[in-house]
């Protein structure tokens, strides 16, 4: 998803710090601890102590907690936007937006968490357990750690952190070094709100930092780019502890030649340049039936043109803001570049934006090809190419002929028509009419296929990911002997075979007649 460094071995020294800067003027708004592998460890054993008590209370308690939290999220909501902006240099509104969904899911995940977490009753035909009771019962992993992307950081980073807490866990957040001021705010928000101590942490740090996060809790949960996340993956692989990664995307939206026009361009250039297009679940590419190509096209070119971009201020003042990671914008000039050297044309923008701060300018590209690295890898910027398909089927294709899979969208006035598309689509998550909303819907699972990922954030799945499994049965009147136990009776047997034969042969049949 975004382009987190590495996790590297070694280690930061002790005292050292992290600059963070306004990626709109350049200018540097703080600084926080390159924490240690030894105070990481630290930070989890405190985390272990405080989750045997959040594990004991019971989820109205715990919902409680949630309850105090979501009212100083809204009561401290202009600070919040105002911290946001400032690390990430996003439109206030792209903020704002990350604020509505953390308050969400505090509702959410404390009216869901009792009935997920409720025990659950088993039956079987087995002969061999009749008269058992037996259901199953869900318990928290322990220590959860997130590891967030500089892209959200409240959304992917706190915002995972809320169901792992619902579930019973404590967190240690680790933060990307790009954003860590918002986390720490959500830090100061445990604090002001009384929740137990060492429940909810924040470790600020790079590579390391993340390493030694992975090297001690007991689940992680990564929203970070595709080759850090293989070796997470890998180190948790080793330490037998399971992990969930939202990863890299190069998400299509295709247009349908019966699509109401004006939709379609207000979702395509919402799902382009929303969060200056550094969404995981940003459209990177369009593929437009060709009967609507030329009119879809001249709406959207139109559109584009209007878009608003530079320095965020108040509500209003600007579309797009600025590339937070600094590699990110040379990385955006790259897949430009090399389109225009492979025969693509620029109807709008195309360059990095003269003057302070980091801007490359809302970019519209036609005239496009696989061949070229901004329809095949994840660009992560303010840009989109647009390519003339002959049919839905030659849509289909180019849109599953990528090595990624985290979602894709369609815009069509035939639902059916659109569903039976959809379903044929090789992502995780599709959206007719719409691109990037069902993210907001908690009850809805979001995951990636391919490269984007493994596991899914929100609904029942996104949950239980965060809690182990026990499985618990009671002979509830036991006997001195069972028939199959040893030492075996042939008699025994027999009259279990008969058994067998009423449960699931001949009986069976005639039952079911």
């Amino acid at each position: 998803m975004t382009q987190n460094q590495s996790l590297v071995a070694a280690g930061p020294p002790t005292g050292a710090r992290i600059a963070v800067d306004d990626p709109a003027t350049g200018e540097v708004v703080g600084e926080v601890p390159d924490t240690s592998a030894a105070e990481v460890a630290r930070a989890v054993e405190r985390a272990r102590r405080a989750q045997r008590g959040w594990a004991g209370l019971d989820t109205r308690a715990r919902a409680e907690f949630f309850a105090r939290g979501r009212r100083w999220l809204l009561a401290h909501r202009e600070e919040v936007a105002d911290r946001i902006v400032e690390e990430n240099g996003k439109a206030r509104e792209d903020a704002i937006v990350e604020i509505v969904y953390c308050a969400a899911a505090f509702a959410h995940w404390a009216k869901r968490a009792r009935g997920l977490l409720a025990p659950t009753r088993i039956r079987s035909l087995s002969p061999f357990v009749l008269g058992r009771s037996m259901y199953t019962r869900r318990v928290p992993r322990g220590v959860v750690g997130v590891i967030g992307p500089w892209n959200n950081p409240l959304l992917n980073s706190f915002g995972d952190a809320i169901p792992a807490l619902a579930a019973g866990n404590a967190v240690v957040l680790k933060p990307s070094e790009q954003t860590p001021l918002t986390a720490l705010l959500m830090e100061r928000m445990a604090r002001e709100c009384d929740w137990p101590e060492g429940v909810f942490q924040v470790v600020t740090g790079a590579g390391a930092t993340g390493r030694a996060v992975v090297d001690t809790v007991d689940f992680v949960m990564f929203t970070g780019s595709t080759r850090t996340g293989r070796q997470v993956a890998a180190r948790a692989g080793e330490r037998l502890i399971p992990c969930s990664l939202e990863l890299g995307g190069k998400d299509a939206l295709v247009v349908l030649a019966d699509a109401a026009l004006e939709r379609a361009v207000n979702v395509t250039v919402q799902g382009a340049l929303s969060n200056g297009g550094q969404m995981c679940t940003s459209v990177e590419r369009v593929y437009v039936e060709a009967p609507v190509y030329d009119a879809y096209l001249a709406l959207l070119r139109e559109r584009f043109q209007q878009v608003t971009s530079g320095r965020p201020g108040g509500l209003g003042s600007v579309d797009v803001g600025a590339v937070t990671f600094p590699p990110q914008l040379a990385l955006i000039e790259d897949h430009v570049e090399d389109a225009v050297r492979k025969g693509a044309r620029v109807l709008v923008g195309g360059r990095v934006a003269e003057g302070p701060g980091r801007f490359f300018e809302p970019t519209l590209l036609v005239d496009v090809d696989h061949s070229m690295t901004c329809m095949r890898e994840e660009t992560f910027g303010p840009t989109l190419p647009v390519m003339k398909v002959a049919d839905a089927e030659e849509a289909l294709r180019l849109v599953n002929d990528s090595t990624y899979g985290l979602q894709a969208s369609i815009i069509g006035s035939d639902v059916k028509r659109a569903r039976r598309l959809a379903e044929r689509f090789e992502a995780g998550c599709v959206t007719i009419n719409d691109a990037q909303t069902n993210y907001m819907a908690l009850g809805l699972p979001m995951g990636g296929w391919k490269e984007s990922g493994l596991g899914v954030r929100h609904g029942a799945e996104g949950f239980l990911k965060y809690t182990r499994l026990q499985a618990v049965s009671t002979n509830r009147f036991p006997m001195r002997r069972d028939l199959h136990m040893i030492p075996y009776e042939p008699s025994a047997y027999r009259l279990l075979l008969r058994l067998v034969d009423v449960m699931y042969g001949t009986g069976l049949r005639r039952r079911a007649k």
